[in-house]
């Protein structure tokens, strides 16, 4: 029975967690590429799994256990007909609205019913089996260690195993095969529930318990559930769930938005549950307590200090943290589990403040904040519903203190914001790690209080965002679906430049004399400028559509009588081009200049045929390009609206994957010739005057076609790899592109004097 029981969890969870980043990659290119997509896909997961524990704690009450476990079974054979799960057919979502309902209503339609029955598995069968005579009925939360590990190993198996072999309809008929085996298992446990509950079909109620029903393991009549119990447990899920959210949003926005880098964070906020829900825990919550404030405080300094550092070298340490801090509030809940007779409510209740994390990450914040502010502010939430662990007479102290000692340093760092902004440069670095150690030795004084803590930590953090010295002017931030814009001018005010996320998307000079030429990685002297050079004058290309409109740099290369057609997913991105309070290139431009809004493999669809004189791909989700515009349909549709004669061009510019040897195999496919530069030399005058290191790849049908590019030296022939598999909106495997020279962590010292 128990490892029937236990086979039957983990399937049920292996495929609720493989659907996820599944149906997550079919409908990524659908958007853009944008992290938010996963985000979104997280909230509707969370709401899923709500109204499958909501169905988990209701229906036994309604129908009893021996005729629920019937229905189910019927329920379950009812979904059959929705399976294999792919992507609702006929919808396109929309360009100039935000796309979270959009979205919300295609996971609806596309994967709900079959999410939500296999989400009511974990719960239903924890409630079965406490009905039934094992030993261990009485207590059958260990079962859920079993969902957990299932859902681990359909995490870790995604990335290495079912995405580089199968494709995506393949993977769907595969989930398909693997619910009709659950079928099968919940069948066999529907039997042992069935026989275990008697053979006169009476109703044992999910608040009822066994003792005085007279069947199941006997244990003593529960107390009833408080408000406060519920709200804590909300509070203790709430945290964890928003933090998956800031984690995954804080990876995914740096290297590139695939179920790779989703499926880390989610990962170590799983294993976190098989942790403390085990029958004997292998780690002691004391010792996770202990731990918390010397894990926050640092990242509380490295917030403060703001280190432009690469993502591998504060990667692990913001994971870590994000691990001790799940272990704390889900070490709370395992403490504060009820006995088996509310687990259904337990759990639910539980969903609930995962749903709410996922509403407040992916919906409200969006909306509530310019900047990414909610990462670190459940940072602080989370030292708030910590346990204390201190002695007796620190915890008496009065509780006015918990807030008046925060505020007393919060004045003090603002303070010494003002002092910071008249010292010489070589000295504000100095002097900012001085008081951000000083101020973390203080917030490691407050230990011992959780509020006091985590307010110390949150005025560090605020203060660090805020009041600290900014090596830049900010002029504007917004935020949407498609992440954070940014407009700053640097320091000496000379330069004016738009940054998403973290990474530069365009500068622009502000001397009149000069703000006509193209900064960054579109430089007179780097290869796209060299592209513009050989098809100048006589030989310039007319019909331009180039995918990625950032600031407009590339119409500094339009002549008269040329036509630009520019292809943007980001409305907000639009408006700041659009802008000449920010830049001019689009204003400035002699050519004509279009921009067409909505994601570029949609919208070009809709352009004629052979149109197109050269189609330039400079697409970028914060760091990375959206990999549904480097395969084999994508290339296709290019051709299709290609002259004779036209060229492609890829920007592949990307600190973590290297595209080069995908898009050789790719224009191998399709009969191309394909050449490569990369212009990675960056001296200190170029990052003054904004020239910025960049890679990238032309092709087109002929060698003669690309002209004096052919024969530059500078330009190398893209490597292909022989056997590997062909990039299809049905297959990628990002692993295979990673460039693990990215994980050398050697360059401390210039990184953290670096811009984005």
């Amino acid at each position: 029975m128990l490892i029937l029981f236990s086979l039957a969890m983990f399937l049920s969870a292996a495929l609720l967690f493989m659907v996820e980043p599944m149906f997550g990659k079919m409908a990524l290119p659908l958007l853009g590429g944008s992290p938010a997509v996963w985000n979104t896909c997280m909230v509707f997961y969370q709401g899923a799994l709500l109204a499958g524990y909501l169905y988990a704690h209701l229906a036994p009450k309604w129908l009893g256990v021996r005729r629920q476990a019937a229905f189910h079974l019927g329920l379950l054979l009812l979904i059959l007909f929705t399976l294999p799960i792919e992507i609702f057919h006929g919808w396109t979502p929309p360009t100039d609205a935000n796309p979270v309902v959009w979205l919300l209503l295609l996971l609806l339609l596309s994967v709900g019913l079959p999410f939500f029955v296999v989400a009511t598995t974990a719960p239903l069968l924890q409630k079965w089996f406490a009905q039934t005579s094992h030993a261990f009925a009485h207590d059958p939360y260990f079962l859920y260690g079993a969902s957990n590990l299932g859902s681990l190993l359909a995490l870790v198996a995604y990335p290495t195993i079912i995405e580089p072999y199968l494709r995506l309809h393949h993977q769907s008929w595969a989930w398909a095969g693997g619910y009709l085996v659950l079928i099968a298992l919940l069948s066999l446990c529907g039997v042992m529930v069935w026989r275990a509950t008697g053979q006169t079909g009476a109703a044992i109620s999910l608040d009822v318990p066994a003792a005085a029903t007279g069947k199941g393991n006997a244990h003593p009549a529960a107390n009833p559930l408080t408000l406060s119990q519920r709200v804590w447990w909300v509070l203790l899920a709430f945290a964890p769930s928003s933090l998956l959210l800031g984690v995954t949003t804080f990876l995914s926005t740096d290297i590139a938005s695939v179920p790779l880098l989703w499926i880390i964070p989610l990962i170590i906020y799983l294993l976190t549950f098989v942790l403390v829900f085990a029958r004997k825990p292998l780690i002691s919550h004391r010792i996770m307590v202990f731990l918390e404030p010397f894990v926050l405080i640092p990242l509380a300094v490295l917030f403060f200090i703001q280190i432009k550092a690469t993502i591998w070298q504060v990667l692990p340490y913001h994971l870590l943290a994000f691990f001790i801090i799940a272990m704390v509030c889900h070490g709370e809940l395992m403490h504060s589990r009820p006995p088996a007779d509310y687990l259904t409510e337990f759990y639910l209740w539980i969903s609930v403040g995962g749903v709410l994390g996922g509403i407040f990450n992916a919906l409200l914040a969006p909306t509530l904040f310019s900047s990414v502010i909610e990462y670190p502010l459940i940072i602080v939430v989370a030292c708030l519903l910590r346990p204390s662990l201190g002695p007796a007479d620190q915890q008496s102290h009065p509780r006015r203190w918990d807030l008046l000692l925060p505020l007393i340093l919060a004045v003090l760092l603002v303070l010494l914001g003002q002092v910071f902004q008249a010292l010489p440069d070589h000295l504000k670095l100095l002097a900012l790690l001085i008081t951000a150690c000083t101020a973390g030795a203080i917030c490691y004084s407050f230990r011992f209080r959780p509020w006091r803590l985590g307010l110390g930590l949150g005025v560090l953090i605020l203060a660090g965002m805020w009041f600290i010295v900014q090596p830049e002017r900010v002029l504007l931030r917004e935020r949407n679906f498609f992440g954070v814009s940014k407009v700053t001018e640097d320091a000496a005010g000379h330069y004016r430049i738009l940054i998403h996320g973290s990474t530069i998307h365009g500068a622009q000079s502000l001397d009149p004399a000069e703000r006509r030429e193209p900064l960054t990685y579109y430089h007179r002297g780097g290869p796209l400028g060299q592209v513009f050079e050989v098809f100048s004058g006589p030989r310039a290309k007319q019909e331009l559509a180039v995918v990625g409109l950032g600031t407009g740099t590339i119409a500094c290369y339009g002549q008269a009588g040329q036509h630009f057609t520019f292809y943007e997913i980001d409305p907000d991105i639009e408006k700041i081009a659009r802008d000449p309070r920010y830049f001019t290139f689009l204003s400035d431009c002699p050519a004509k200049v279009q921009v067409i809004l909505g994601d570029a493999r949609l919208s070009l669809k809709d352009a004629p045929d052979s149109c197109y004189d050269m189609i330039i791909l400079d697409a970028f989700s914060s760091d990375a390009i959206p990999l549904h515009l480097v395969t084999r349909e994508a290339i296709s549709l290019y051709l299709a609206k290609l002259k004779p004669g036209g060229i492609m061009v890829f920007h592949i510019s990307n600190r973590y994957l290297d595209l080069k040897p995908v898009l050789g195999n790719l224009a191998r496919d399709a009969g191309l010739v394909s050449l490569s530069r990369a212009d990675l030399k960056q001296g200190e005058e170029e990052l003054e005057k904004k020239r910025l290191a960049s890679s990238w790849v032309v092709m087109a049908r002929t060698q003669a076609d690309l002209r004096g590019l052919a024969r530059d030296q500078r330009w190398h022939t893209v490597p292909v790899r022989p056997g590997e598999a062909l990039w299809t909106d049905d297959f990628s495997n990002i692993l295979s592109v990673f460039n693990w020279k990215s994980f050398n962590l050697g360059d401390w010292a210039n990184s953290i004097t670096k811009s984005p």
